[in-house]
C-alpha cells in the first residue's frame, strides 16, 4: 500500500469514528514526532501492537479485501509484564470490503455490529487439517441466544448484533452491499496478529508500503524503541 493511500484511509476512518461518536484514546494521535520523545512509559503500545491496523492483505486492493483496526487494550498470555487476559478493537468495513476466510487457534472472540450498515459473516468449522468443514453444522451464539446454521451460513448482524466466535472457526466478513460502511466492535481474549491468524488462502497480515509521503501516524507494527 502507499503511504498516502494509508493517510487518506486514516483521514476517512477518523470523520467515520466521529460521526459514530467514537472516541479514541490520545495515543491514536501520537505523531511520528511525539513518539520520538516517548521512552519506556509507552512499552505497552508498542509490545501489544495498540493503535492503528490498516491492511491490504497483501493483495493490493484494499476496496475489495482490506479491513481498518484500531486496538484499544490488549495483553499478552505469555507475558507476566502485560497480565490483561483481554483485549478490545474497533474495526471499520466497506459495503463488500473482505476480510478473508481465517480462524484463531487461541483467540476467541466476540464481534459487535456498532452502528452503520449491516455485517455479513460467513462460517465454517474447521477440519482437523485446517481445511473448511464442508459437512458439519455450525453452533454459535448470537447475542445469547444458541443457533445451529449450515456450513457455509451467512449471517447478518444489524447494528446492536453480535456473535461469539470460538476458536478454530472459520469466519470471513464485509459490509452489505447499499447499506454504507460498519462499525464493527471486538471484546475477545488477548490476541497476537503476529502468531494466532490461520487464513484458508494464503495472505499477508501487515502491509508492505511505498513511501509516498510522510506518515500521519504510524500503524502499529511501526513505532520505534524507546530510546
Amino acid at each position: 500500500m502507499k503511504r498516502s493511500e494509508i493517510n487518506r484511509i486514516l483521514r476517512e476512518t477518523i470523520a467515520f469514528f466521529d460521526m459514530h461518536r467514537f472516541k479514541l484514546p490520545p495515543f491514536a494521535f501520537w505523531t511520528p514526532a511525539d513518539w520520538e520523545k516517548r521512552g519506556e512509559e509507552a512499552d505497552e503500545i508498542r509490545d501489544n501492537l495498540l493503535g492503528w491496523d490498516i491492511t491490504d492483505f497483501g493483495l493490493g486492493n484494499f476496496s475489495r479485501k482490506g479491513l481498518v483496526l484500531f486496538t484499544l487494550r490488549n495483553g499478552t498470555h505469555d507475558n507476566p509484564r502485560y497480565p490483561k487476559p483481554y483485549a478490545e478493537k474497533i474495526m471499520v468495513a466497506g459495503e463488500n470490503q473482505e476480510t478473508p476466510m481465517h480462524f484463531h487457534a487461541f483467540k476467541m472472540e466476540d464481534i459487535i455490529n456498532r452502528g452503520g450498515g449491516n455485517l455479513l459473516i460467513e462460517l465454517y468449522n474447521a477440519t482437523p487439517d485446517n481445511d473448511l468443514d464442508r459437512t458439519s453444522p455450525v453452533a454459535v451464539s448470537v447475542d445469547g441466544v444458541r443457533r445451529t446454521l449450515e456450513p457455509g451460513a451467512t449471517l447478518r448482524l444489524t447494528p446492536g448484533e453480535s456473535i461469539t466466535l470460538t476458536q478454530r472457526l472459520y469466519h470471513r466478513f464485509y459490509g452489505e452491499e447499499g447499506r454504507g460502511r460498519v462499525l464493527i466492535g471486538e471484546v475477545s481474549r488477548v490476541n497476537d496478529d503476529r502468531t494466532d491468524n490461520y487464513f484458508h488462502e494464503p495472505v499477508g497480515r501487515f502491509p508492505a508500503i511505498e513511501e509516498d509521503e510522510p506518515p500521519l501516524y504510524y500503524l502499529c507494527t511501526e513505532y520505534p524503541r524507546a530510546k
